[in-house]
C-alpha cells in the first residue's frame, strides 16, 4: 500500500534540512505554526545565554525568518530538565498532539531534555503525531535515519554534561562537609528537643519510640509539623552529633 503524501518543510539555511513531517490529512481543526518551548533550571537563571529573555528573541527570529507563525510559548521557569514531567512541556506537546501546532522549537537541544532515552521518545511522538522538532542550535531533522541519529548523538553529549554537572556538585559538597560547613536548612530546633533525641537512645529507646514520644508530648518539627518520624529524629541526632571543625 502507498504512503500517504506528505509534505516536507525545507530549512533554506541548511541543505537537505528537513525539520518535520506535516501531514497532509490534516487534524481537525489544525493550525500551522510552531509551538515554542523555553526551560532554564535554578542554576543557570543568572546565565545569560540560557536565560529566557535570550531563548525567547532566538526563537521569535527564526519563526520570522522562516515566515512561520509562533502559535504559543510554553515555559518552565527554574526546572530541571532530568526529566520530562514538567507543566509547561506537558501543555505544549499536548497542543501539537491536538494539531494546535506543527513544529516544536527550542532554542537548545537540552532545553528540552539532557536525557537520550527521553530524547528518543520525543522523536517517535513527533513522527508518530506527524509534527516536527526543531532545535536551533543543531540541524535536528525527526524524518530521516540520518537526523535522528544526529539527535541522538547530541542528547548522549547533553546527558554526559548533566552528569559531569553532578559529580562536579556532590566533589564540591563533600569539600564543605569535611571543612565542617554545616550543608542544607539551619537548625530550627530548640536545644532542649535536640538534647532529648541524643539523650534517649542512651536509655536504649529506638529512633520509632523516640518519634512516638515526641508526637504524644506534641513537640512540633523543625519546620513548625505535628509528626515526627523515625527518619527525622535519626537525621536530627546525626546532624547533632556531627563535629563541627574550627
Amino acid at each position: 500500500m502507498p504512503h500517504p503524501p506528505v509534505v516536507l518543510v525545507l530549512d533554506s539555511k541548511r541543505p537537505f534540512g528537513i525539520i518535520g513531517r506535516v501531514k497532509k490529512t490534516k487534524k481537525v481543526g489544525e493550525k500551522r505554526g510552531v509551538v515554542a518551548y523555553l526551560r532554564v533550571s535554578t542554576e543557570e537563571q543568572a546565565d545569560s545565554g540560557a536565560g529566557l529573555a535570550a531563548q525567547e528573541a532566538a526563537i521569535r527570529a527564526e519563526c520570522e525568518r522562516r515566515e512561520l507563525p509562533l502559535l504559543a510559548m510554553h515555559t518552565d521557569a527554574g526546572v530541571s530538565g532530568k526529566f520530562l514531567v514538567r507543566p509547561a512541556l506537558t501543555a505544549a506537546l499536548a497542543n501539537l498532539d491536538a494539531g494546535r501546532g506543527t513544529v516544536l522549537m527550542v532554542s537548545r537541544l537540552d532545553r528540552l531534555t539532557r536525557s537520550v532515552h527521553d530524547a528518543s521518545g520525543l522523536m517517535q511522538r513527533a513522527e508518530n503525531s506527524g509534527w516536527g522538532l526543531v532545535a536551533l542550535d543543531a540541524p535536528v531533522d525527526t524524518t530521516t535515519p540520518a537526523g535522528r541519529a544526529m539527535a541522538q548523538i547530541l542528547s548522549v553529549f547533553a546527558e554526559l554534561e548533566r552528569r559531569l554537572i553532578g559529580e562536579r556538585t556532590k566533589a564540591a559538597l563533600a569539600i564543605k562537609r569535611d571543612q565542617g560547613v554545616v550543608l542544607g536548612r539551619p537548625r530550627t530546633l530548640p536545644d532542649k528537643v535536640v538534647k532529648r533525641i541524643l539523650k534517649e537512645p542512651g536509655a536504649g529507646r529506638t529512633w520509632t519510640a523516640i518519634a512516638d514520644g515526641l508526637n504524644f508530648d506534641r513537640v512540633p518539627t523543625a519546620q513548625g509539623g505535628l509528626r515526627w518520624w523515625p527518619a527525622t529524629v535519626r537525621t536530627v541526632a546525626m546532624s547533632a552529633r556531627r563535629p563541627v571543625r574550627a
